[in-house]
């Protein structure tokens, strides 16, 4: 089985990711394109979620709470952070579309012992990490530090010509404080939209090796080992990370064939 999956050209569901369709245990994620007043529903009654709006602008009902256009951006190559909403399993939320809007959904196991809550974009935390041509600029969403069950939820942007995911990283192994399980889907977005970018998941032992040319709107599936990101000259990329596993911490390890790329720039 292919770890990319394409997304639609047309219609409302842009791409989706389930456990099921993924052959693994805690990961959802789907992306929807909005015209005005089109309508989404979230519901799940064993799964929480986040509803990011990646671009444009809706309103979202959920358990007697209304939130009226909520939107920042009219690209996710913005530098602006984006609107989000945590729905709690067992609660329906209505998601309509004030103007053309993109929507990410991501959901994770849970058991409902939080409430549905805006998450503002001055709530979230903005960074750089790397440098040189391995710099890129990170929004944590949904971070460890912020309430939820299961999901764990960020977005990069990556300029033309840089790496990202780089050094290669991994978190499939339960070793906690050095290394925790996490699945991992990535939504990815070009600018401009007819670009592409290359992703490879691979394994220490090569069990698993898939190199992929992903597209505007593709999801690449991350079930275990090294996942790097490499964007061509000319082309910026994006992409919303959705991660969840076993336990809600983010621990990672570097392959070792590449971390002197680290020392290197620690100088």
């Amino acid at each position: 089985m292919t770890l990319l999956v394409k997304a639609a050209r047309e219609g409302q569901t842009i791409a989706r990711v389930t456990p099921l369709t993924a052959g693994w245990h805690y990961v959802g994620f789907a992306a929807y394109r909005l015209s005005e007043a089109d309508v989404v529903y979230v519901y799940d009654k064993e799964r929480e979620s986040c509803i990011v709006v990646l671009t444009g602008a809706v309103d979202v009902e959920a358990d007697g709470e209304r939130w009226s256009s909520l939107g920042s951006r009219d690209s996710v190559f913005e530098d602006a952070a984006p609107f989000a909403v945590y729905v709690p399993p067992g609660v329906k939320a209505t998601v309509r579309a004030a103007r053309d809007a993109e929507v990410g959904v991501a959901s994770a196991p849970a058991k409902g012992t939080l409430p549905v809550r805006l998450i503002e974009p001055a709530q979230m935390k903005r960074s750089t990490r790397g440098k040189n041509q391995n710099t890129r600029y990170v929004c944590d969403i949904l971070p460890e530090t912020a309430p939820a069950e299961s999901l764990l939820v960020v977005e990069v942007r990556t300029p033309s010509g840089h790496s990202s995911s780089y050094p290669p990283h991994k978190h499939d192994a339960d070793r906690l404080p050095h290394e925790s399980v996490l699945e991992e889907t990535y939504y990815h977005r070009l600018s401009p939209p007819q670009g592409f970018a290359f992703q490879r998941v691979y394994t220490d032992a090569r069990d698993l090796d898939e190199t992929m040319a992903v597209e505007d709107h593709d999801i690449v599936m991350v079930p275990r080992g090294y996942h790097p990101v490499v964007v061509p000259y000319g082309y910026d990329s994006y992409y919303l990370n959705v991660m969840a596993g076993p336990r809600r911490e983010w621990h990672f390890y570097n392959d070792p064939a590449h971390e002197w790329i680290i020392e290197r720039d620690a100088k």
